[in-house]
């Protein structure tokens, strides 16, 4: 009798496995339907409060006078703009399991498509004869976009709160601990609507087999254990694994296998790197010649536009940026000095846009003795770095001078930063992709946790930042800059 009752316990922890695994298959697909609808809820109705305070505060300034519009005309556009900001972020992808790089792309949105929006509302108001002040519509491009990002800020701490505590993301184990590993670390800890929770990282090599991988972000708050491999069955089974990524590049098909077969015990599912990215910078066009198929490069167009209207942002903000610091800058030229001796200034050769050499300055923040070009700190109590340097290198304010490049056009506020010209004459051909724009002073790479790295070695956000750059992604780089200095650069 012992036979049957083993059989039948077998088949009986069998069922209740895929029971739960349904379940668990259910719940997962009903979470993201429920965040992608309350998402598109979330945007209505804060687009139509936008529409709505809009026309409320036109009576508070003192330079106008018209009364409030009547509820029924700003109700209807408001509902139209709404529907237009959801339709238009449905089409960029905003409510897909796509992620975003530090969340940078979610603000970007907020701020490009609530002025996409107005401008259509804008042209139906006049169509319909809706006579709604201009003045309604200046306000509302700058309200709709700071509610919306304070409401998808309060959203996306709500559900990554919720991750913790429902049954409805699918626990992912990365395997390798490279900078890759990184990266997908960060990513699914920054993109809640994807609806994967890293829960371990793992890696054969046991002298890289301990610590934690943290999130890019302001703070080290949230981090990913790394785990001593080999991958085997019980080490998903314990970990109570869904997905197995293997993000290391480069695998054996030996290891491949054994991957797949463990995942396969468990009944999880398994992806893999699929190889190295094709140029970023190059785009693709098919010719045909005579029956065959080629695959031609081509350089991208160059945003003429957009270029021009950077450089205008530039002048203007560096300037009034300027004169409202000099007070301050003054201030803190003067504890500099008093701090240790040598000049307020530090005047440094850097690498610009197509390999030209510019001077770029700073605040100095290390004494005078370090030598001039070398690797940059990448630890607070590095022995080169002063008293008052790692206070003004914590809070980034060592940066502040660099308006002056900006002002001459060396620089912008926003790009990739430039690095020295001994660093430069090692980078591949990949790494010589951050020279085709303008170096600027802040940039994802700052904004990141891999700012402890070397710039070159975190390639990924300049050729995100390149692929991607617009008016609307440099005002979210801004916007999320200040916040990194009211944390303190944490």
């Amino acid at each position: 009798m012992a036979a049957p009752d083993f059989v039948a316990s077998n088949f009986y922890s069998e069922t209740i496995a895929e029971l739960r695994n349904e379940r668990q298959t259910v719940s997962r697909a009903m979470f993201k339907n429920t965040l992608a609808l309350v998402e598109v809820s979330a945007d209505f109705v804060t687009c139509s409060i936008g529409i709505f305070a809009a026309n409320y505060f036109c009576t508070f300034l003192p330079f106008t006078t018209h009364p409030l519009h009547p509820l029924r005309l700003v109700a209807s556009l408001g509902i139209v703009f709404a529907l237009l900001s959801v339709f238009l972020q449905y089409r960029d992808g905003a409510y897909s399991r796509d992620g975003g790089l530090l969340q940078i792309r979610e603000t970007e949105r907020a701020i490009r498509i609530p002025a996409q929006s107005l401008t259509l509302l804008l042209i139906i108001s006049l169509l319909l004869n809706r006579n709604l002040s201009s003045l309604v519509f200046l306000i509302a491009i700058f309200l709709v976009p700071a509610l919306l990002i304070l409401q998808k800020q309060i959203l996306f701490m709500v559900v990554r709160g919720l991750q913790q505590r429902v049954d409805g993301v699918e626990r992912v184990v990365i395997y390798g601990t490279g900078d890759t590993s990184r990266s997908v670390v960060s990513t699914l800890l920054h993109s809640p609507r994807l609806g994967f929770l890293p829960v371990a990282v793992v890696e054969d090599n046991p002298a890289q087999s301990s610590g934690c991988i943290p999130a890019m972000g302001y703070r080290h708050r949230r981090s990913v254990p790394v785990q001593s491999g080999p991958l085997t069955p019980a080490l998903l089974k314990s970990l109570r694994v869904d997905l197995l990524l293997l993000a290391t590049p480069n695998l054996s098909s030996e290891q491949i296998i054994s991957a797949t077969h463990a995942a396969n015990q468990v009944g999880s599912g398994i992806a893999m790197l699929s190889g190295p990215a094709v140029q970023e910078n190059l785009g693709t066009e098919s010719l045909e010649i005579d029956g065959l198929l080629f695959t031609a490069l081509k350089e991208p167009p160059r945003p003429w536009l957009y270029a021009i209207a950077k450089r205008i942002a530039d002048l203007v903000l560096s300037s009034i940026l300027l004169a409202l610091l000099t007070p301050f800058l003054a201030v803190i030229a003067m504890l500099i000095r008093l701090d240790s001796p040598g000049p307020a200034l530090f005047i440094q050769k850097r690498v610009g846009r197509n390999g030209a050499l510019f001077n770029m300055y700073k605040f100095r923040s290390m004494y005078t003795r370090a030598p001039k070009y070398d690797l940059s700190p990448t630890i607070s109590n590095d022995p080169r770095i002063t008293r008052i340097g790692r206070i003004l290198r914590r809070a980034s304010l060592d940066e502040l001078p660099q308006l002056i490049n900006v002002l001459r056009g060396n620089m912008s506020l926003v790009g990739p930063r430039p690095e020295m010209p001994f660093i430069v004459e090692r980078y591949d051909a990949q790494q010589r992709q951050r020279l085709q724009v303008i170096p600027g002073i802040t940039g994802l790479w700052q904004l990141s946790a891999d700012r402890s790295f070397p710039i070159h070695q975190n390639i990924q956000y300049d050729l995100y930042y390149i692929r991607n750059r617009n008016f609307a992604m440099d005002l979210a780089i801004l916007i999320h800059t200040l916040f990194f200095a009211l944390h303190g650069g944490i």
